[in-house]
């Protein structure tokens, strides 16, 4: 296996036996395949397209598939395995819709090869063989190392696109627009140049459509949930039964807590789950009672001591522990081998598991931090900082964001933030913010110097 797809690879390089992240070869080799197939997809559904034929659960297909594939979200060979079986079906919707659309335009159908001509092998040991014909290395080789490192950093954005998109069609927001761009850009990788000014092209032409994607997104959180108010967040237990919900998914959080109502267990977010706290439609729940632990890395030991039910919705689950592998579950995209998965908003499992447990025993003095501080809330309040800022109050404003990292010594962003002059507010996003943001930092004119302003899944806010 070969891949540096996040930045806790292996010596900085690639891993090339197992993944930091806890994925296995066969798991790597099965992703790339899937990878390689959502490119066939594409050949055929771009095209389609562009002679004005559109089919949306392709869409959705393809962009389940580059989810599937990110860093923590599905490790489950069984279930990539269905996934690669699906994607030869939706690869001949794809060819068939192509052949119509030419028949409509009176056009002559172009014979597509590679990917487009993909069949999955029969066994899993099969779909590996085909798997390690699709690996980075082998387009490296074939293309050079620079082409190769251009085509994964468009790929990634391309991930990163699906992850924002899937979230916003649970939502119930779509944009055929970025379906679109995810097949031409799919078809464009297909296509296997070696020109590296196009490829830059693409990696930019990447990031304006992910912002748009970004923006969607924003719709359907803001639209289903309001948008977020400033919150103050307990970040200690407090007695009772409980259940952690950890990703990113805020409706599998709204759906939990809808079932959980009168049965006297308490919610917890952790890690990317945090900014919930702020968003009106969530937080009316009284037991929605905090944020338990840190970011992704420290899961482990946390689920470990956590005393009940845990619910992964999507992505940084990493290799459960025997200790607590009989009470967490997974949900939507997310699967590990040997884990509970249960179908998105169908939670009794997990309600049953929490109800089992013992839960915490007595309640931790409270302590707090505060979340929610989205584009409405600091417009709401506009006017006062720029009052502040005219009058030298405020001199600076310092952004720190971005994932967090497992190495021990990772101190950047503690360091900066307590190094930010007294008269300079800080806003932050995304999990490198639990480096520090338990910290007292003050505040200017009444004004928080840490302003929250979300994670991952909602920093367009």
């Amino acid at each position: 296996m070969f891949c540096y797809q996040c930045e806790q690879t292996a010596k900085g390089t690639g891993c090339t036996v197992a993944g930091v992240c806890g994925k296995e070869e066969q798991t790597a080799v099965l992703q790339d395949l899937l990878v390689y197939a959502a490119k066939g997809i594409s050949m055929y559904a771009h095209r389609a397209g562009q002679l004005g034929m559109q089919d949306r659960a392709i869409g959705r297909f393809v962009i389940d598939t580059l989810f599937t594939t990110v860093t923590n979200v599905n490790f489950d060979p069984e279930r990539l395995k269905k996934l690669l079986d699906q994607a030869y079906e939706v690869k001949e919707k794809a060819a068939a819709l192509y052949q119509e659309a030419c028949r409509a335009k009176g056009v002559t159908p172009e014979k597509l090869d590679g990917p487009a001509q993909w069949k999955p092998a029969v066994d899993l040991k099969g779909l590996e063989e085909q798997g390690r014909s699709a690996s980075i290395e082998q387009r490296a080789a074939k293309l050079g190392t620079d082409a190769a490192g251009l085509q994964e950093l468009i790929m990634y954005g391309l991930k990163g696109m699906a992850a924002y998109v899937d979230h916003a069609h649970v939502l119930g927001e779509e944009d055929d627009a970025i379906y679109a761009f995810v097949f031409e850009a799919l078809d464009f990788l297909a296509a296997e140049g070696t020109d590296l000014n196009q490829y830059l092209g693409m990696a930019l032409k990447t990031g304006e459509v992910n912002i748009k994607a970004m923006e969607l997104l924003d719709k359907g959180n803001t639209g289903r949930f309001g948008h977020p108010v400033p919150t103050s967040v307990r970040v200690t237990p407090v007695k009772g039964k409980a259940i952690l919900v950890s990703g990113h998914d805020l409706e599998d959080l709204a759906a939990l807590l809808k079932q959980t109502e009168g049965k006297g267990i308490n919610i917890y977010t952790h890690g990317e789950m945090l900014p919930a706290h702020g968003y009106p439609e969530l937080k009316k729940y009284p037991h929605l009672a905090g944020n338990y632990g840190g970011a992704w890395q420290d899961q482990r030991k946390e689920f470990d001591e956590f005393p009940g039910a845990i619910l992964m919705t999507t992505n940084c689950i990493q290799k459960p522990a025997d200790s607590y592998k009989h009470r967490i579950f997974t949900t939507g995209l997310v699967a590990w081998p040997g884990v509970h998965h249960v179908p998105n908003g169908q939670f009794a499992g997990v309600i049953e598991a929490a109800l089992n447990e013992k839960g915490f025993e007595h309640d931790e003095p409270e302590k707090t931090i505060m979340v929610g501080f989205g584009r409405n809330a600091v417009l709401g309040v506009a006017d006062k900082v720029i009052d502040a800022v005219k009058a030298g109050q405020i001199r600076h404003f310092f952004l720190i964001g971005g994932c967090d990292g497992a190495k021990s010594g990772r101190n950047y962003y503690t360091e900066l933030a307590q190094k930010v002059p007294q008269d300079c507010v800080i806003l932050t996003l995304a999990c490198g913010k639990y480096r520090f943001n338990k910290l007292d930092f003050g505040n200017i004119g009444g004004i928080p110097r840490l302003l929250d302003v979300g994670q991952c899944n909602d920093a367009y806010s």
